[in-house]
């Protein structure tokens, strides 16, 4: 029986030993990829900074060549729409692509023989006194049951247990 206990013991001493290096060897991998990570995200800010003073620079070229031939204020407005105008694009074009109809589209809705530039999921009501035709309102969404799958557990009923339903 000795024998026994003295084996249990240095299983656990076995197993002790076993996470520590597993933990440490966890913390240096991290710590490592951490160490990448931060130098890539340092280098990522200083191009966003050194591409934000060539912008402001691009931006007083710009402003002075037109100040040559304009007065001041106007050459300076000319460049604030300019770069509105440029942000309004790219803010544009930042968007999810599923938002623009697209040629694919289009013609999926020829196909199904839908006016192009509506979408189906809300018909329109022949115009009225008005002349203008109004969409139909959505029907209100529907009371999820209670039980069902992402929805908040029944009073009493534990969310971490298994459910077994009958």
């Amino acid at each position: 029986m000795d024998r026994l206990d003295h084996l249990e013991h240095l299983d656990r001493h076995l197993v002790d030993e076993l996470a520590q290096v597993a933990r440490e060897t966890v913390r240096e991998e991290l710590r490592e990829q951490t160490r990448k990570q931060r130098r890539k995200a340092v280098l990522y800010a200083a191009s966003g900074a050194v591409a934000l003073y060539a912008g402001a620079a691009v931006a007083l070229a710009v402003g002075l060549a037109l100040a040559i031939g304009l007065p001041d204020w106007a050459a300076a407005l000319i460049t604030a729409a300019i770069l509105g105008a440029l942000a309004y694009v790219l803010r544009g074009a930042a968007r999810p692509s599923a938002s623009r109809p697209t040629a694919a589209r289009e013609a999926e809705v020829a196909a199904a023989g839908q006016q192009p530039g509506t979408t189906g999921t809300m018909p329109l009501v022949p115009p009225g006194p008005g002349g203008a035709a109004a969409p139909v309102p959505p029907m209100p969404p529907v009371a999820p049951q209670v039980g069902a799958p992402g929805t908040a557990p029944r009073p009493g009923e534990d969310p971490e247990q298994p459910h077994h339903r009958a």
